[in-house]
């Protein structure tokens, strides 16, 4: 009798270690086998083998000055729980297919679900560790993917409104997921909460109130009538640092300046460096210079500006790249920047002493040149450099004289290339109102004060969404962003130059709006959203009826 239990013991320990497939740490750190499948909260940084059970939090008053720190302690590795949605991959194939979802909760509401990208953590920890610590908050700036999953559920989506002031309880909840390809999720392996105490942030009236427009805007001052309350309310927002790092508002609504504010110590003179809104101007100093005659058309193909065989990886499709394949980043070049590991990606150019020679040494995909879309700075540098060969006296002199001085624009900075010449990629810096000035062209069709400046064709193109089948956007034209925003039941389609921290052009095609937002958040994944929420929540409401 004895034989036959000892072998169903064996039996039945063999068959719970076969679920696994890795062999997961030890559990032996008493906290948590105390607290297993358990998210615990500290207002401290303390290693694991120093906490002791009075440093764990039930309450906290919350302040983002101090650290807030979370522990998961689970019974398995992470691989392990993947390994039973689907026992038919290896465990490298489950990391590269999965990670953990986390869903935070305000009082009892889900508010933010997030499956973390399997790049997120390494993979040796996911095969083996059974506990491990996010830093959400950081008094020493802790660089962390927890700190960026926290910035999304706080600032991205959400979250800071539904943490307002008062008494809170958060709940997080951790599940495993896969996609492969459909998404699949686990049970939970990991729960906690705490009661959050939300203080109350001294606003004052001066903060919220609505910013006069002082004189000598350069333009005329619109008398039309907005929602005061929708923009003390946006103000109030933006001072208590529920919208960040904006440092501008300029609306224009019938050519006429209706809005014009500043925050976080910038002003009317401030220059703002819109990062990739720069690349817009890339787009209209191609139209001029065709309408001149200096190019033929977008049509032409790198091969009649460059001996494309003098650089690496030559192929006669690298010959066929077009000017507008450029301005649709379509051009099928082994670039794309919102992948780290492309050839092409921006930041592989950035340390290179010739930008030009980055993108032509680069490989072609199999993309058909004109059809797949990428982001592609890059190519966008490649413009520019076109521009600069083929117009009189070079590209910096020609935008300044054909385009800068007809619209009174006197006051900017170019960022460079290594060899001296104007940057397309980005980092042009202006005032916000000359900003305006730029998004009122396209929106005047052109002209500016009676003049025409930018052929309307060329604007009817550059307006064109050319990808109608992308599903992971919403179009794109010649170097410009199609974006619908939405109010109530009411679309409004807009295109608008996008910069990196949040800053916009919007030319809104079917009301007579444009609109600049200056910010500096940037690469934080807060920074499109909040602009978006402004511009739906508060901005649309409070012009238009």
């Amino acid at each position: 009798m004895k034989s036959i239990l000892l072998f169903l013991l064996i039996l039945i320990s063999g068959l719970s270690f076969g679920q696994n497939i890795t062999e997961p740490e030890k559990i032996e750190n008493q906290i948590q086998k105390e607290h297993l499948n358990k998210i615990v909260f500290l207002d401290n940084v303390i290693p694991l083998e120093n906490i002791k059970e009075t440093d764990l939090l039930k309450a906290m008053t919350f302040q983002e000055d101090r650290d807030f720190d979370i522990r998961v302690f689970m019974d398995n590795s992470l691989v392990n729980y993947l390994h039973q949605l689907d026992s038919s991959l290896t465990a490298d194939e489950l990391l590269k297919k999965g990670n953990y979802q986390f869903n935070f909760f305000v009082d009892g509401k889900l508010i933010y679900t997030e499956n973390l990208h399997p790049g997120a953590g390494t993979s040796d920890s996911k095969k083996v560790k059974t506990n491990f610590r996010i830093p959400f908050l950081s008094t020493t700036n802790e660089d962390s993917w927890g700190r960026y999953l926290w910035m999304r559920f706080y600032l991205a989506n959400s979250g800071i409104d539904a943490l307002e002031t008062g008494n809170h309880t958060l709940k997080i909840e951790i599940k495993p997921y896969l996609k492969n390809p459909a998404v699949k999720v686990g049970n939970v392996i990991a729960e906690g909460e705490i009661q959050l105490i939300i203080p109350k942030k001294n606003i004052s009236e001066q903060q919220i109130a609505i910013q006069k427009i002082k004189p000598n805007s350069g333009w005329e001052i619109s008398e039309d009538k907005f929602n005061h309350e929708k923009i003390k309310a946006l103000n109030k927002k933006i001072a208590e640092k529920r919208f960040r790092d904006i440092t501008g508002i300029v609306v224009i609504k019938n050519g006429k300046l209706l809005l014009e504010e500043y925050f976080n110590g910038y002003e009317r003179d401030s220059l703002h460096d819109t990062r990739s809104v720069g690349k817009s101007f890339s787009s209209a100093l191609m139209g001029i210079a065709i309408q001149d005659g200096y190019i033929k058309n977008e049509n032409q193909t790198l091969k009649e500006f460059y001996n494309v065989k003098e650089f690496k990886n030559y192929s006669s499709k690298k010959d066929s790249v077009t000017i507008k394949s450029l301005l649709t980043m379509s051009s099928g070049f082994n670039g794309n920047d919102d992948d780290y590991e492309s050839p092409g990606n921006e930041e592989n150019m950035y340390p290179t002493d010739n930008w030009i020679k980055f993108v032509l040494d680069l490989l072609m995909t199999e993309n058909k040149i004109g059809k797949t879309w990428n982001y592609f700075t890059a190519g966008v540098v490649l413009t520019g450099d076109i521009l600069d060969k083929s117009v009189p006296k070079g590209l910096e002199n020609y935008a300044d004289k054909k385009l800068f001085q007809p619209l009174g624009i006197t006051h900017y900075k170019w960022q460079f290339t290594p060899q001296k010449k104007p940057s397309l990629a980005g980092g042009l810096k202006m005032r916000a109102l000359d900003f305006a000035k730029f998004g009122q062209l396209y929106k005047n069709n052109g002209t500016w004060n009676g003049k025409s400046i930018l052929n309307k064709n060329w604007i009817k193109k550059s307006f064109t969404n050319y990808f109608t089948d992308t599903k992971d956007f919403e179009g794109y034209g010649y170097l410009f962003w199609r974006k619908t925003y939405k109010v109530g039941n009411k679309n409004f389609e807009a295109y608008q130059s996008s910069g990196n921290g949040g800053n916009k052009i919007i030319i809104f095609t079917e009301i007579p709006v444009v609109m600049v937002i200056t910010a500096k958040a940037y690469n934080k994944p807060y920074a499109h959203s909040q602009v978006e929420k402004m511009v739906q929540e508060y901005l649309l409401l409070a012009i238009h009826e």
